[in-house]
């Protein structure tokens, strides 16, 4: 026999397995299509990295500072490093970092919003009163400050940032399982005897979806951000692995001599975060029905 509460399920997950039909959304609306494919070509470069980078990112050569044009397409550093190999691999940096943190963050964020929004009680007043307080730091102060603490490096790096991720996650998701928990779908699968586990799984993460998809795209663009920024104070990744902003950083100095070594970097951050931002917020208006008209721009 298939009740009310099975047809709710089957639909709602028939909505969310149209992989397909997003993209097909996202390409149709300008901003989105403009997002998902820098998106996508970042991915496809840092992905390709070892095979289209022209020269070992950190060999040296006697070719310092060289303008673009030349032996090195987009120039090279200090070191007479090629830029556009450097580029390619910081590329391969900023996104692996940045997964990582996004991935781990809404882990754990994730799971802490689904318990304070489900069973709300002793865990939503032990869980929620933490994240506020850790919202009412600054992003980049607390990244800076759990670096600091703890050293630098790659490591310490994603530790932080992953901190730093956490509570919007489960700010986010708690949000949805408080309201979703009211519905009548959750109410008749608790007269039916679904345990709550299962009725977390089957209803309450579902529904959360759409919610967490627009932040993991958005939070990933200021990840890249925030990384790049640690870099260029010298606390993310360390040399000799190529790094955005620690090629802005070394290109700093070099001003007066040759732009190139800030401009590319500075231009990769750029591109980067914008792409994440356009294809989080077309990703937002196609997710939600309230704003499904704001599409086709």
């Amino acid at each position: 026999m298939v009740t009310d509460v099975d047809t709710v399920t089957k639909v709602r997950a028939r909505r969310l397995s149209g992989g397909g039909a997003l993209v097909r959304q996202l390409m149709r609306d300008k901003v989105g299509a403009v997002g998902l494919t820098i998106v996508l070509l970042m991915a496809a470069a840092a992905a390709l990295a070892p095979v289209i980078a022209p020269y070992d990112p950190t060999a040296m050569s006697n070719q310092r500072l060289a303008q673009p044009g030349g032996t090195f397409l987009l120039g090279a550093d200090e070191a007479g490093r090629d830029l556009l190999s450097r580029a390619l691999y910081g590329a391969r940096t900023s996104l692996a970092v940045s997964l990582i943190v996004v991935g781990c963050a809404a882990t754990v964020g994730v799971l802490l919003g689904l318990l304070a929004g489900f069973y709300r009680g002793v865990l939503d007043a032990i869980i929620t009163p933490v994240t506020d307080i850790m919202f009412a730091f600054p992003t980049l102060l607390l990244a800076l400050a759990v670096v600091a603490a703890r050293g630098p490096g790659t490591e310490n790096l994603i530790i932080a940032l992953v901190l730093v991720f956490i509570p919007s996650f489960a700010r986010i998701v708690r949000g949805t399982a408080m309201s979703v928990r009211r519905e009548p779908f959750v109410e008749s699968g608790q007269a039916v005897g679904l345990s709550n586990a299962r009725l977390i799984v089957k209803y309450i993460l579902p529904n959360s979806i759409a919610p967490i998809a627009v932040q993991f795209t958005t939070s990933i663009a200021y990840a890249i951000l925030i990384e790049a920024s640690l870099g260029y104070l010298g606390l993310g990744v360390q040399p000799p692995q190529p790094s955005w902003g620690s090629m802005l950083s070394n290109g700093k100095a070099f001003m007066e001599m040759s732009i190139w070594p800030s401009v590319v970097p500075g231009v990769c951050i750029m591109i980067a975060v914008l792409g994440f931002n356009l294809l989080g917020d077309t990703l937002r208006d196609v997710l939600d029905p309230r704003l499904r008209g704001r599409t086709n721009r």
